[in-house]
């Protein structure tokens, strides 16, 4: 039986004799093109997995309850936390974050507050600037430096109270019915103190029914118009008419001291006494140009102008010198403000008691201690020789204790403003 005959196929293999005598295998291998050659298998499908466009996700809504410890992050930025999406195999991780959510509050974002906050300066640490304590300071060239020591401290807390801000216009009326009491020395120290730790917008104001002394005592100026000017010629600061230019007309400028000075006549024949309405409209103008009034009284308690000043009253001054006859007249007085209803205004009153030269057979005790229980405080103003010659008054003439004394005076004043 003959053998079949192959086509002629130039991929069939040739025995060849091999060294032991056996022939090989033939190896066949058919054309790709052959139609008995088996199609190749096709690869291995790889799986790509579907494109997710990210999806916002909503903050999670809080737990009053439950208070987010700080491993965990707030819940308003859980959306801009990287999700990572895992593809098929042979394809490398692809991180996607989530489109951050414009409309919540981003806790890591800096605010103009916080920019602002930089110009904040520490405070500065305090430093003795007054007695043995700045002196060593300024010996050693700042090597050896002491805090203030408990003096200082209570100066700049007098300052402070001082320099305060009142939040508004404030009178500080000055009333003893006794002539000779101080009434017109307080006011023009109160101004001074006030004006000098304030700067300006300070005003002293003679409201005596008569004849004042303030004009007297206080600086001089280019003119000698007096509150009877300014009251006939009001129509001039009708509505919004007026400047603190026009206002200069009238009230005496006191220089170094940071005060303006509103005088009464000075003639004891000037006519009429101030009614209340005419103290209104006055106060009216002046307060347009001023924070901080101080008023000084007349002898008449029942005048009208007496009774209106009272009523304006945010802080009572009473004044007296260190004798009977003064503070007598004083405490009677406080009984008269009490039967008409003023107990608050008595209760938060400063009691000033002047001193004289010698203390001799003066009960000191006694009237401190009976104005103590009816006012706020009572303090002691110590004797000044300038005050007692009635020559006019200058704050840089004055000792050092008298200022430091009035200082404390006038914290005291600025505490019940």
């Amino acid at each position: 039986m003959e053998d079949p005959i192959w086509p002629p196929d130039e991929n069939v293999g040739v025995p060849e004799q091999s060294g032991n005598g056996r022939a090989p295998a033939v190896v066949r291998e058919e054309p790709l093109g052959s139609p008995w050659a088996e199609p190749p298998a096709p690869p291995a499908p790889v799986a790509v997995p579907p494109r997710v466009d990210p999806v916002p996700v909503a903050p999670a809504p809080l737990d009053p309850a439950r208070d987010p410890g700080p491993s965990e992050p707030p819940p308003h930025r859980l959306n801009a936390r990287p999700r990572i999406h895992v593809p098929g195999p042979g394809a490398p991780p692809t991180a996607h974050l989530a489109a951050p959510d414009w409309a919540a509050p981003d806790s890591n974002v800096p605010t103009a507050e916080e920019f602002a906050r930089r110009r904040a300066a520490k405070p500065v640490e305090p430093v003795a600037t007054m007695g043995m304590r700045a002196a060593m300071r300024k010996g050693t060239l700042g090597l050896v430096s002491f805090g203030p020591g408990r003096r200082e401290q209570e100066y700049r807390h007098d300052v402070e109270m001082v320099r305060r801000n009142f939040g508004g216009l404030r009178q500080v009326t000055v009333v003893n019915p006794k002539g000779g009491a101080g009434k017109t020395v307080a006011v023009l120290l109160l101004a001074m103190t006030f004006g000098q730790k304030r700067g300006g917008y300070v005003l002293a104001w003679d409201n005596n029914e008569t004849q004042g002394t303030l004009g007297m005592r206080a600086q001089q100026d280019f003119h000698s118009r007096t509150v009877r000017d300014l009251l006939r010629d009001l129509d001039h600061f009708q509505g919004a008419q007026g400047r603190v230019g026009d206002l200069s007309q009238y009230v005496r400028a006191q220089g170094e001291g940071m005060f303006d000075v509103l005088a009464s006549d000075e003639s004891a024949t000037a006519g009429e006494m101030l009614t209340a309405v005419a103290f209104g409209d006055i106060r009216d103008v002046v307060s347009r140009f001023y924070k901080l009034i101080f008023v000084d009284t007349g002898n008449n308690v029942r005048a009208q102008n007496w009774q209106a000043a009272i009523d304006a009253t945010d802080q009572l001054v009473v004044t007296m010198s260190a004798r009977n006859d003064s503070a007598e007249t004083a405490a009677r007085m406080l009984d008269h403000l009490e039967q008409q209803g003023r107990h608050r205004l008595v209760r938060q009153a400063v009691t000033v008691v002047s001193m004289p030269p010698s203390r001799r057979d003066l009960d000191v005790p006694a009237i401190t201690r009976h104005f103590a229980a009816r006012t706020r405080t009572v303090l002691l103003a110590p004797y000044e020789r300038l005050i007692d010659s009635g020559e006019p008054l200058r704050y840089g003439q004055l000792s050092a204790s008298t200022r430091l004394a009035w200082l404390k005076i006038a914290s005291s004043v600025a505490e019940g403003l």
